[in-house]
């Protein structure tokens, strides 16, 4: 690898091999490639002048492209789709005069675009799936441990940890329905000539309007798809690009969710992230284990979401039936938001699978919060035996007070059910008391809502998926 030049991190450290082959050089012009041999092939059975030997001829050099011919004749005309005609008519010389045929660049660049966003887009829902998979385990798992659940991060009524984790995957639920709705309504551009109007292939068909429309339908259905935009002008609308980045903006906001919580909680030391063996945390401090990936998640996915912006400007200042200036914009965003994003699910996947639990730790924090939130319960059962509810109100307020003194001021241990345990209008011992602020009676329906939520949406869907990939997520670095 060059040391000398500029390459992106999202290649070199982030993105997944699958991911960064469907935006490579190759994938985009094999496709191109395939989408003249549609065309040619679509046009002789229309009647043009396209014998069976041509398109047999470009058949064979689908896969082995010329690119040195290509690139030196970029060179001289300065256009990257007739260049590459011209590579492909020199491996092909009875074929060559009619590549291309009644075609503009935006046949086989948006139709290549559109193929590639949509595979990208399919790859990105399998590792969803992967990411659902390692977090339904974890929450089945812990399903029913008790933990302090927070609002505004101040200690609030309890909930469990697989119920914690269910609300990560509810929202990653959400992101696969969007992902499935993107993929469900994917057509190509098809082949609609310069302001999409199909005066070229008008004029090829001699006035034959139901020519050109057939053109469209079969030549998506030789590249597997059912159907064409219905109108264009010269390029599909780029609101495509801006739905699409919507979506990864989407995944991307769960996964900055999942992994702020994550450096909390190993903040608390109650649920770490991976550590391997041979990581170093900090290069000062040897005994610290950083929430590294959970942050590089954060950190990929504020730039997702910030780049989503971008097709919405190019979609909001397109003019008329066609401008340029997507153009470069749209080869770097659209590109490095799917790279992003596959690098954020590889990252996710990674860090769900092997979350590490402190149960202590969990329970230590629990009941050093809980007496305050037992009160209630306290003050209830000790009105059944006969105790006036007022003046228990004012007795719990005044414990409740000198206990949270004790903690904030003093750095002491939480002694309030000591407190109401030695006031004789409570009328109960240190031991009832433990007895009543067991975390499992405050969780409320969390373990059975976490069980619920598991068998009647994930387990569902995961047997939909059942064939996308067990493999583990490999990160670099």
């Amino acid at each position: 690898m060059a040391k000398d030049s500029y390459e992106s991190p999202l290649s070199a450290r982030y993105a997944s091999r699958e991911m960064k082959y469907l935006f490579s050089p190759d994938m985009k012009f094999k496709t191109w490639r395939k989408l003249w041999i549609a065309l040619a092939e679509t046009e002789m059975e229309l009647g043009l002048p396209v014998t069976k030997e041509q398109v047999e001829e470009l058949k064979a050099h689908q896969e082995d492209i010329n690119y040195e011919v290509a690139e030196e004749r970029e060179k001289l005309v300065r256009h990257d789709v007739m260049s590459h005609v011209y590579a492909y008519g020199q491996q092909c010389p009875k074929a060559a005069g009619i590549i291309h045929l009644g075609a503009t660049s935006c046949y086989v660049g948006d139709n290549t675009d559109v193929i590639v966003m949509t595979e990208a887009l399919k790859l990105i829902r399998d590792k969803l799936i992967r990411v659902i998979r390692a977090l339904a385990g974890f929450a089945e798992t812990y399903r029913e441990l008790p933990t302090l659940a927070f609002t505004h991060f101040q200690p609030a009524q309890p909930t469990t940890v697989g119920k914690r984790a269910a609300l990560w995957l509810q929202d990653l639920v959400m992101d696969l329905e969007d992902v499935e709705y993107q993929l469900s309504k994917a057509k190509l551009l098809g082949c609609k000539g310069t302001t999409g109007t199909q005066a070229s292939f008008l004029e090829l068909f001699e006035g034959d309007h139901e020519k050109c429309r057939q053109l469209d339908e079969k030549i998506a259905r030789k590249m597997g798809y059912e159907k064409c935009f219905a109108v264009s002008g010269q390029t599909y609308s780029r609101k495509l690009d801006s739905q699409m980045l919507s979506i990864l903006s989407g995944i991307a906001q769960s996964a900055a969710k999942f992994s702020n919580d994550i450096r909390l909680l190993q903040h608390l030391k109650e649920v770490e992230e991976p550590f391997e063996k041979n990581q170093i945390g900090s290069s000062a401090m040897a005994y610290k284990r950083n929430p590294m990936r959970s942050e590089r998640i954060a950190s990929l996915a504020r730039y997702v979401i910030a780049d989503a912006v971008n097709p919405a400007m190019t979609q909001s200042t397109q003019w008329f039936e066609r401008t340029l200036d997507d153009s470069a914009n749209k080869r770097i965003s659209v590109a490095e938001a799917f790279l992003a994003t596959d690098g954020i699910l590889e990252l996710y996947a990674n860090v769900a699978d092997g979350l590490v639990v402190y149960p202590k730790v969990i329970r230590q924090h629990m009941l050093r919060e809980l007496p305050f939130m037992a009160t209630e319960n306290i003050m209830m059962d000790a009105a059944k035996r006969g105790a006036n509810r007022q003046e228990l109100h004012e007795r719990i307020r005044i414990h409740s007070m000198a206990a949270a003194k004790v903690v904030k001021e003093e750095g002491g241990e939480n002694d309030l059910l000591s407190r109401i345990a030695a006031d004789p209008i409570f009328g109960v011992t240190l031991e009832e008391l433990s007895e009543i602020v067991q975390p499992e009676k405050y969780v409320g329906r969390a373990p059975r809502q976490t069980e619920e939520f598991l068998s009647q949406v994930i387990k569902p869907l995961l047997k939909k998926y059942e064939s996308v990939g067990l493999e583990k997520a490999e990160i670099k670095v």
